[in-house]
């Protein structure tokens, strides 16, 4: 708690302070949600584009596994043209520094991160209207870019991901393991692992907190969403009802939750360096034996094919496991790659452009491929991934109970914070019952 105190009180001084050097830009007035929106406004004509001259526009992402094809598709549009020119921003935090962005005024035109406070506050550009992206994307895919407040869209997604459990499939028909639908199977699995091969069963690389903010993502917020429903869940989390969320109880997702990941812990069944271990790290076990599973998006598998190509049809793919009573298995089916543009900047035009050049088949098919995500346009045809692996996923889909991202959490409290509340939580700062509740005192405060 002292910790969530010192950073909220670090963000007020922020907030309270001009930007380097100039005093703190105003606000341009807020952008209505009407046709008259500035989304709604026809592009710049050529002699407007023209006398406006060269604009730079900064383009801020979080998603590490994209900056290198991203990069090559931004330095082919700078190519075509001379009058546009767009730089790539990458931070790992990007879930926080985004609110120093936009406290300090130095806004991206274009950014990956995605806040429901920021909606609210019209940070982000409405793009509802620009149909010739949405006519092309599927109408799942457009319902999850959906604002459920508004029933506008402030983003725009091109991929579709998927995470769950990837094991060695070698290794469990070697042990006679199938993977597990309920907890209890799941952590017999792990055992005779462990006894019979000797190796990491489970590995976690826990130094990056934005996995570990991803098993809250899909294990306790998984649990609320199968159990209330995906809109009610939604709205559960929009309103803060701690009678639905059940987050500080000892008995709740997220005190069960801790309770098994500390029992796993303590039972040598996930990796022994776990707050050291990287995602390199936990990709070099993974291809060489060292480890039967881990959990991840379709985001990691790019990564697998290319340290070990030999593995595409060892590869397995599984939901996570029903840990509640009464719970049922679930995997992530949701956006990904999801794009807005600032309310405020005065090159809305421009970024429009470059989205409209990002969004071509051509380009999508490469990113599509690169990422390893099928693509959310329908007129993209790429090979994501093998076709073992595609089977995989497929039959995951199929099994278990379908959830999206959690965009309904506090933007006081990112998916960072909370890996980060994981990460003291195995290093032996809380009690199970202690991480539960401040965890509901931490997703309070960010409200």
């Amino acid at each position: 708690m002292k910790r969530i105190f010192s950073i909220v009180s670090a963000l007020a001084i922020i907030l309270s302070l001009p930007a380097c050097g100039a005093p703190a830009p105003s606000e341009p007035e807020s952008p209505s949600r009407d046709n008259t929106s500035s989304a709604a406004a026809p592009a710049a004509s050529a002699e407007q584009a023209e006398s406006k001259g060269k604009v730079t526009l900064k383009f801020f992402t979080g998603k590490i596994e994209t900056i290198d094809i991203m990069n090559e598709i931004i330095n082919d549009f700078n190519a075509s043209q001379n009058r546009i020119t767009v730089e790539q921003e990458y931070q790992r935090d990007a879930s926080n520094i985004i609110k120093i962005k936009f406290a300090s005024g130095e806004v991206p035109d274009i950014m990956t991160t995605y806040e429901q406070e920021f909606v609210d506050q019209d940070k982000y550009l409405d793009l509802s209207n620009e149909d010739e992206w949405w006519s092309r994307l599927s109408p799942a895919m457009r319902d999850s870019c959906t604002d459920i407040k508004t029933g506008s869209q402030f983003r725009i997604c091109t991929n579709m991901t998927m995470a769950g459990y990837f094991y060695n499939k070698e290794i469990f028909d070697e042990l006679g393991l199938s993977p597990a639908a309920e907890w209890s199977e799941f952590t017999s699995n792990l055992q005779t692992i462990k006894d019979q091969k000797d190796i990491t069963p489970w590995f976690i690389f826990g130094r990056e907190a934005w996995h570990l903010g991803h098993l809250i993502e899909f294990l306790p917020h998984g649990y609320v969403k199968q159990s209330l429903g995906a809109l009610p869940a939604k709205k559960a989390m929009l309103d803060n009802d701690k009678a639905n969320l059940n987050f500080g109880a000892l008995d709740g997702p997220m005190g069960m939750f801790a309770a098994n990941l500390i029992a796993l812990k303590n039972n040598g069944l996930i990796n022994g360096d776990v707050l050291s271990a990287t995602s390199d790290n936990c990709t070099q076990d993974f291809v060489t034996g060292k480890a039967a599973m881990f959990s991840n998006g379709m985001w990691a598998l790019g990564g697998l094919l290319d340290a070990a190509p030999d593995m595409a049809d060892k590869i397995g793919f599984a939901p996570y496991p029903a840990y509640m009573p009464g719970s049922r298995p679930v995997v992530l089916s949701a956006e990904d790659s999801g794009y807005s543009i600032s309310a405020s900047t005065p090159n809305a035009d421009e970024a429009k452009e470059f989205l409209s050049f990002l969004f071509n088949p051509e380009n999508q098919k490469k990113y599509s491929e690169s990422l390893k995500a099928p693509s959310a346009f329908a007129d993209v045809n790429s090979n994501w991934a093998p076709a073992a692996i595609v089977s995989e996923v497929d039959n995951a889909l199929k099994t278990a109970v379908n959830i999206g991202f959690t965009n309904e959490k506090p933007s006081g409290f990112s998916g960072d914070d909370a890996g980060r509340m994981v990460q003291d939580l195995l290093s032996g700062t809380y009690t199970p019952a202690e991480f539960a509740q401040a965890y509901e005192a931490a997703w309070d405060a960010g409200m």
